[in-house]
């Protein structure tokens, strides 16, 4: 009930803490990490990566980094594909609705510098266009270690 009492309603914005509030000078944060993933107009091949990060055999979830359902629980956004029209404002909204500090994942070309959809006629831009962005995953998709090694470096571990 406490921690409800102190986020307060869904629809306002998020308590403001500095941005390094984590490790002091490494813009880590601190234990563990619960990511919040964001297809912004992705083709589906960086999930599928994700997917085989958290599952049996790479298993991010042993180095402490857990994937959550709500903007709200969530560390860190892990943000796949370019972004779109129809995702931006979407965008927006979940990293004001994290807490701060939030780091901002942007996985594989697409999210990056929109890979092979750069100029396309529903394409807003890279995820730095939207949203600040910490880190960012090569690959068209990244590989489940490149991903995972990104995650750990989140949590400092």
């Amino acid at each position: 009930m406490r921690k409800i009492r102190l986020t307060g309603r869904v629809a306002e914005p998020a308590l403001d803490r500095p941005r390094d509030a984590g490790v002091p000078g490494t813009g880590e944060l601190a234990g563990s990490v619960q990511v919040r993933h964001v297809d912004a107009g992705s083709c589906n091949g960086c999930e599928v990566e994700v997917g085989q990060a958290f599952g049996p055999v790479y298993d991010a979830e042993r180095y402490g980094v857990r994937l959550v359902a709500s903007p709200r629980h969530a560390d860190a956004l892990l943000v796949t594909g370019p972004v779109t029209r129809n995702m931006a404002d979407a965008l927006r909204k979940t990293y004001e609705a994290a807490p701060r500090p939030c780091r901002v994942v942007a996985l594989g070309d697409c999210a990056r510098d929109c890979g092979v959809f750069a100029g396309g006629y529903g394409v807003v831009g890279a995820v730095r266009d939207v949203v600040p962005v910490d880190v960012e995953v090569p690959g068209c998709p990244p590989t489940p270690t490149a991903i995972v090694a990104a995650l750990r470096g989140l949590s400092g571990r």
